[in-house]
């Protein structure tokens, strides 16, 4: 496997990952095999990758900061970056309304289908709508709150904290920034080294990236049950997938017509990134991947990566806002709970301020699909009855969303990039040596 580039090699790992789970399912032998010795390969694949998360964003971030040399240039990369990530987010919501509302997946759901996946995930979903009414009854402006750390190291020992991680490091980064140069060289030289230590390590850990995604999907299958439920769904699932594949062609159309890169120069630069959000369902353990593949791969300078990339894992959720908006009508029409124009109109706002706070790890989507829910008036018992009826496809669905979050953070680093020229344009000739490496 090693001839191969990395995407290819990822790639038949995730093949031969869902035809060996697929054969054990069909012949029912060796489940318990995959599960006790062939998973924790996966695991600790992405137990690496999140070890690594919260210094790769400490160093990078303050690398990156400390870099642009006066506050200026922060404040134009870091008013570009938030602005463009509240747009690509309510994009992808409104996309996820139009067609929903135009196929109307929630119509084929009968009764008893509806009965039967309360039943069998109602434990799961009360649970989920239970701390999603806790998050929501902080009050509107919580999200703010909780941005703001009183302990770093605390924040730190918790990848569930990364917005306050990022919080702290921007301001000790601005910090540094405003300290006389001589003052601060000897910090700025020691994060250079630590960032230049953890990207030896992402290349370290990513050795056994194909066999870790083989591991994820086999065991993924194997533990899948009610096949029944699934084909039930089909019709919101492929809503769903149609959503994200319309976010992909209009990332590329902008990266295309903004940066004028080819759409086989983007896909072939981020596509190793994509296949490991797609094995992890974590735009934060795919981070370190991302990183690289967007600075050595699509020419973005790491000034502008090291900022938007971390601060895009965290609030831009292109592909988590899309299914929520899918999710909140589709489970409104097969409940038979009509929705007006303003409650639509309440879906994109809700949906767009959840994504911000969402956590980067997988099924944060459903609790902050809760709370979009509620926003609505929706009751607690429909809303139990809602998360049931969904609970079956989250887990496939959660891993193509990821996908598309990936996506869409590589999409605006490239804009950012190419609007303050930061966005170089190596040569065919030296791109494919690079990637020829792997």
């Amino acid at each position: 496997m090693r001839k191969l580039a990395l995407h290819w090699q990822i790639l038949l790992g995730m093949l031969l990952g869902i035809v060996v789970g697929l054969l054990v399912s069909s012949l029912g032998m060796g489940k318990s095999f995959i599960i006790d010795w062939v998973k924790p390969i996966g695991t600790i694949f992405i137990k690496l990758l999140k070890l690594i998360a919260i210094p790769l964003i400490i160093a990078s971030l303050i690398k990156g900061i400390s870099d642009l040399k006066d506050i200026s240039k922060f404040s134009r990369i870091g008013s570009r970056t938030i602005i463009l990530y509240v747009i690509s987010t309510m994009i992808a919501v409104t996309v996820g309304l139009v067609l929903v509302n135009v196929i109307q997946p929630g119509n084929s759901i009968s009764a008893e289908t509806v009965a039967q996946l309360s039943e069998a995930y109602n434990t799961n979903a009360e649970s989920r709508v239970d701390s999603a009414l806790k998050q929501k009854g902080k009050g509107p402006l919580q999200f703010i709150v909780d941005m703001v750390p009183d302990n770093i190291f605390s924040a730190a020992s918790n990848n569930r904290n990364m917005l306050q991680v990022i919080f702290f490091t921007i301001l000790f980064g601005i910090s540094l920034l405003l300290v006389k140069e001589e003052q601060a060289r000897p910090l700025k030289q020691f994060f250079d080294s630590l960032n230049e230590v953890i990207m030896k390590m992402i290349d370290l850990i990513m050795l056994i990236a194909p066999y870790a995604v083989f591991a994820l999907l086999a065991s993924l299958i194997v533990e899948t049950t009610n096949a029944d439920i699934f084909v039930a769904l089909a019709q919101y699932a492929m809503t769903v997938v149609l959503g994200l594949l319309t976010l992909v062609v209009f990332y590329i159309m902008v990266v295309k017509v903004y940066t004028g890169r080819s759409p086989k120069f983007f896909i072939n630069g981020i596509s190793p990134a994509q296949l490991l959000a797609f094995s992890t369902s974590s735009s934060a353990a795919t981070l370190p991947v991302t990183m690289e593949r967007v600075e050595e791969h699509l020419g973005v300078d790491k000034e502008v990566s090291s900022f938007v990339l971390p601060v895009g894992a965290t609030i831009n959720m292109d592909g988590t806002s899309l299914y929520q908006a899918v999710a909140a009508v589709f489970i409104c029409q097969a409940l038979d709970y009509g929705l007006t124009i303003p409650d639509q109109l309440t879906i994109v706002l809700t949906a767009t301020l959840a994504s911000i706070g969402s956590a980067a790890v997988p099924g944060a989507g459903m609790v902050m699909l809760v709370i979009v829910l509620d926003s609505l008036g929706v009751s607690k018992e429909t809303l139990m009855v809602g998360l049931a009826l969904i609970f079956a496809v989250d887990r496939p669905l959660d891993m193509m969303r990821t996908v598309i979050n990936v996506t869409g953070d590589a999409t605006v680093s490239m804009v950012v990039g190419k609007s303050i020229g930061k966005l170089s344009d190596p040569s065919a000739k030296n791109w494919d040596d690079n990637y020829k490496k792997l």
